[in-house]
C-alpha cells in the first residue's frame, strides 16, 4: 500500500515577512466555527433541510392509506316536479263519466339524505407497503442531497475562508512594501540632500510609492468583499465584523490513494443518490406489477333518509365487501412494465457512470494535490530568498556600496516572489479543499 506523506512548513509571523501585523478588528472566526456557523444558519442548507422534513411528512401521509377511509354524504334537496299517480276507473268505458277511483301524490317538501361509508383496504396492503418503502427511499434521496448541499457549501466556506487568509497576507506584504519604499525615500532624500543621489531617483522612489499605496488600498476594498461574501454564506449579517485564524505553520496530510477511492464510493452523496435511484426503480416496476391484484376492501355502510314518504325505509345499514379489477387492460400494464425495466436500466447504467467519475475525480484530485504541496515548498523557498537578498540590498545602499537601481530590482523580485507564493499557497489551499470533497467528507 503507497503511502503519501506530504508535509508543508512555512516559516510563522517573526520568520517570513508575508505572515505578519496584527488582526483587524472584531471577533476572530476560526475555520471550523465558520464551517458550524454555514451549516446551521445557511439558507440553502436551510431550504435542503426542510425537503428532508417534506419528505418525513410525505412517508406519515403514505402511511395513513392502510388505515380504513372513513366517508360522510348528505345531500338536501326538494322535488321541483308535483308526481300525482292516477287509479283510473276499470269500468270507464261501461258507464262513461266516472272519475277515477283515487289519485296518489307526492307533496313537494324539503328532504335529507345522510350516508357514511367505512372502507378498509386489505388487497390493497401490498400496494401500500410498497408505496411506504418508496416515500422511504425519496427521503433517503433527500438526505443525500441535504449532504451533498452541506458539502458543496464547506468546500466554499473554505475557499472563501483561504482567500481571505491570503488576501490578509497579501494585505501585510503590501504594507512591508510600503514601508520599505518610505525608508527609501528617506534615505535617498538625504542623499539628494547631500548631492550624493538624482532628484530622478527620489522621484523613481516616490513613484512605486504611490503605486504601493494605491495597491494596498485595492487589496483592502477586496478583502471587505470577500468578508461581506462569507458572512453571507454563514446566514448572517454581511457587514458583520471579523478576523480569521491563521491555520497551523505546518500541514501534514496523510492518504492512500486505494483507501480513498474506496473511501469515496462508500460516501460520495451523488453516487448514494444514484443506487437509490435504482432502488425507486426496481421497487417502482413491483408497485406497477402488483396493479394486477384486484382491489378488495371490507366495507360498512349507514344511510339514513329524512321527510320521505312512510314507505320509504328510514335507515339503512349494511356490511359487505368492495371489489374493483380491470379485467382486460388491452395490454396497457404489459408495456409499462416494459418501461420500467428500461427504467431500471438507465438508472443501473447512471450510477455505473457516477461511480466511474468519482473514481477519476479522487485520483485526479489526489495528484493535483501533491503537485499543489510541492509548489508551495518551491515558493516558500523563493519567497524567503528574496526577502533575504532585499535586506543585504538594502543595507548596502545605505552603506553606499549598492545601486538605488539593484534595490528596485531586488524590491520587484520580493513583490514577484510574494505574489508567486500566494498563488501556490491559495493552489494548495483549493486543492486540499477539493480534495477533502472528493472524498465525500462531511467537514
Amino acid at each position: 500500500m503507497s503511502v503519501l506523506l506530504l508535509a508543508v512548513f512555512w516559516a510563522g509571523a517573526q520568520t517570513v515577512r508575508c505572515q505578519q501585523e496584527a488582526r483587524p478588528a472584531g471577533e476572530v472566526l476560526t475555520l471550523d466555527e465558520a464551517i458550524n456557523l454555514a451549516l446551521r444558519d445557511n439558507r440553502s442548507v436551510k431550504n435542503a433541510r426542510l425537503g428532508v422534513d417534506k419528505s418525513d411528512e410525505q412517508l406519515a401521509a403514505t402511511r395513513t392509506a392502510r388505515l380504513p377511509v372513513i366517508k360522510f354524504h348528505s345531500l338536501i334537496s326538494e322535488n321541483l316536479v308535483k308526481h300525482d299517480v292516477n287509479l283510473p276507473n276499470p269500468v270507464s268505458n261501461l258507464v262513461p263519466g266516472l272519475a277515477p277511483f283515487f289519485t296518489l301524490s307526492t307533496p313537494r317538501r324539503p328532504t335529507a339524505v345522510f350516508a357514511v361509508q367505512a372502507l378498509q383496504p386489505i388487497t390493497q396492503q401490498y400496494k401500500i407497503g410498497l408505496a411506504v418503502d418508496l416515500a422511504k427511499l425519496e427521503g433517503q434521496v433527500d438526505q443525500e442531497k441535504l449532504r451533498a448541499e452541506q458539502q458543496s457549501l464547506v468546500g466554499d466556506v473554505k475557499r472563501a475562508y483561504y482567500a481571505i487568509l491570503l488576501t490578509e497576507s497579501g494585505l501585510r506584504n503590501v504594507r512591508d512594501e510600503v514601508a520599505s519604499y518610505r525608508e527609501l525615500e528617506r534615505v535617498t532624500g538625504e542623499f539628494v540632500t547631500q548631492q550624493a543621489a538624482l532628484r530622478g531617483d527620489q522621484l523613481q522612489i516616490q513613484t512605486r510609492l504611490a503605486k504601493a499605496e494605491y495597491d494596498l488600498a485595492d487589496i483592502g476594498n477586496r478583502l471587505e468583499t470577500q468578508k461581506e461574501q462569507l458572512n453571507r454564506m454563514l446566514g448572517r449579517d454581511v457587514f458583520t465584523e471579523f478576523g480569521v485564524n491563521a491555520v497551523s505553520q505546518t500541514i501534514v496530510f496523510e492518504a492512500d490513494v486505494a483507501a480513498a477511492r474506496r473511501r469515496a464510493v462508500e460516501q460520495r452523496p451523488e453516487l448514494k443518490q444514484a443506487r437509490l435511484r435504482v432502488e425507486q426503480a426496481k421497487l417502482d416496476r413491483r408497485l406497477k406489477k402488483s396493479e394486477y391484484i384486484p382491489d378488495v376492501s371490507a366495507g360498512f355502510t349507514s344511510l339514513t333518509l329524512r321527510n320521505f314518504d312512510a314507505a320509504v325505509p328510514r335507515n339503512i345499514a349494511s356490511v359487505g365487501v368492495v371489489m374493483s379489477w380491470e379485467v382486460f387492460d388491452w395490454g396497457r400494464k404489459k408495456h409499462q412494465l416494459a418501461e420500467n425495466g428500461k427504467i431500471v436500466e438507465q438508472a443501473e447504467n447512471a450510477a455505473r457512470e457516477i461511480e466511474d467519475q468519482i473514481l477519476i475525480d479522487v485520483s485526479d484530485k489526489f495528484r493535483r494535490l501533491q503537485q499543489t504541496g510541492l509548489a508551495l515548498r518551491v515558493a516558500k523557498v523563493g519567497c524567503e530568498t528574496a526577502r533575504e537578498k532585499l535586506r543585504v540590498m538594502v543595507v548596502g545602499y545605505k552603506q553606499s556600496t549598492m545601486l538605488l537601481s539593484d534595490v528596485l530590482q531586488s524590491q520587484a523580485s520580493v513583490s514577484e516572489a510574494d505574489h508567486q507564493y500566494q498563488q501556490a499557497l491559495l493552489s494548495f489551499w483549493t486543492a486540499k479543499a477539493e480534495y477533502e470533497k472528493a472524498l465525500g467528507d462531511d467537514k
